[in-house]
């Protein structure tokens, strides 16, 4: 890696300049829970409880696995960010490619690993025989995805480090919605049922990773191209590694609370199981209003970081932060009024739908919960802070683990729901009581020749 100059790259952070990034990518991230949504109405027309059940831990496990990989999204966004802050075009180029490299390798191994994935996820859910035997069928076929999906995060993961966030819009666009027209085609009209649906994405994933590189590639600077043996650079690869490694404990353990929410709810009976499933649509729509703020944090704080100028640090986390909460306020209004209508939607099983009502308050709450945690994340990922935040995730999970075992024997689902939100709140709460040691780390004992913090393990 090029020396990073000592020198401060001064920029200013204004309301707009975070807007700019999260509105586009708001709309581009929320063409994923449109596509939860979307397959969730077509398995919910077949009227049974058991495959809205199957098809809820058939994406968690799929989701379990392919979120333990995140890391190559935001891994390559911190980096991206920094080397854009510091005005090293090349290593953003090299960084680009690492990315990609590990996206086909990891796919690849996920495609040969498939029915171990599988039976861990039916291990650790524990669901009924006629849920499992859907699940084995969404995750068989859904998973022919996999090295196309982390080549987009990738792909994605580039072009937010570098603040296009319109350019990602249009890829995100692209990628679900052909994954939704197709899931609509082959699992509604062709009649082809939950397998139809998992084909969809599976090409609605190569044809955006297809279009993604062609973009990304036409974009490059050829003046700036990075030579193979740097792109190959074992130190550069090195900190990749070392960044991802951490996030990808963080994401295991974010993953390990949602499957320990879902097993829980499993004990509740099929029809519990299929509400809890309806009713996280909503943390799924509110989170993706809220990644698209998380996604601003990131670039921001990244670009900070590698500009090594702290007044951008400290404006993009106030701005970030309060349009967060404000933007988490407004949803859990909205869905405290339509969502029962939206329930509605989703299934014909009356059964399901008087369970969901009976919870959906606490759906409701969940933006306001996690809102810190998700800007939080993104100011770390940026920063590139991924120790503290893997440790932070950990003391998080175990807060849930507790509150979970604690309260649901008294309380049921209602205490699975309270625990869920303690959850979300603990996350934000501890890496924000964390940032000024971090932050005082990062812009008073920076390596002058990388401009990176401690925490950054090379």
């Amino acid at each position: 890696m090029e020396p990073r100059s000592a020198a401060p790259r001064p920029f200013a952070v204004t309301h707009r300049m975070v807007w700019a990034i999260t509105l586009p990518m708001t709309l581009a991230f929320l063409t994923t829970p449109l596509l939860g949504l979307t397959d969730m109405a077509v398995v919910g027309r077949v009227g049974s409880a058991e495959a809205l059940a199957g098809l809820t831990v058939g994406v968690l496990v799929f989701d379990f696995a392919f979120a333990l990989f995140n890391f190559i999204r935001s891994g390559t966004t911190g980096l991206t960010a920094q080397a854009f802050g510091a005005d090293e075009a090349r290593e953003g180029q090299a960084v680009f490619w690492r990315a990609a490299i590990l996206a086909l390798g990891i796919g690849l191994l996920l495609i040969l690993a498939e029915p171990l994935v599988t039976a861990a996820g039916l291990l650790a859910i524990a669901p009924g025989e006629g849920v499992a035997e859907t699940v084995e069928t969404y995750v068989f076929v859904r998973m022919f995805s996999a090295p196309f999906a982390l080549l987009n995060y990738a792909i994605l993961g580039y072009v937010l480090g570098l603040g296009r966030g319109s350019l990602g819009l249009v890829l995100q666009i692209v990628v679900n919605g052909v994954n939704i027209a197709l899931s609509i085609l082959f699992g509604l009209v062709l009649d082809w049922g939950i397998s139809g649906v998992a084909l969809g994405t599976v090409c609605g994933e190569a044809v955006g990773a297809l279009v993604g590189v062609l973009v990304v590639i036409r974009g490059f600077d050829p003046a700036h191209k990075p030579s193979l043996s740097r792109i190959f650079d074992k130190a550069g690869f090195g900190r990749m590694i070392a960044v991802n490694r951490d996030i990808m404990i963080r994401s295991f353990c974010l993953l390990s609370a949602f499957v320990l929410f879902t097993r829980f709810g499993a004990g509740f009976g099929a029809v519990t199981l299929a509400a809890n499933g309806i009713l996280m649509n909503f943390f799924a729509i509110g989170g993706y209003f809220l990644d698209g703020m998380a996604t601003a944090s990131e670039q921001l704080a990244g670009r900070a970081i590698g500009a090594r100028y702290r007044p951008a640090f400290d404006r993009a986390l106030k701005l970030t932060i309060l349009w967060g909460f404000v933007l988490a306020a407004f949803l859990s209004a909205i869905f405290l009024a339509g969502g029962e209508m939206l329930v509605a939607f989703l299934t014909t099983e009356e059964r399901v739908r008087d369970e969901a009502a009976a919870f959906l308050a606490f759906a409701a709450l969940t933006p306001l919960a996690g809102a810190l945690a998700f800007v939080m994340d993104g100011i770390f990922i940026g920063a590139t802070w991924s120790r503290t935040m893997r440790d932070m995730m950990i003391a998080s999970l175990l807060v849930f683990v507790l509150f979970a075992y604690g309260l649901t024997p008294a309380f049921g689902n209602h205490g699975l729901w309270i625990a869920l939100l303690v959850f979300l709140g603990a996350r934000g709460g501890f890496l924000l009581a964390l940032t000024p040691r971090n932050r005082s780390a990062a812009f008073q004992g920076l390596d002058p020749a990388y401009g990176r913090s401690p925490d950054a393990v090379s």
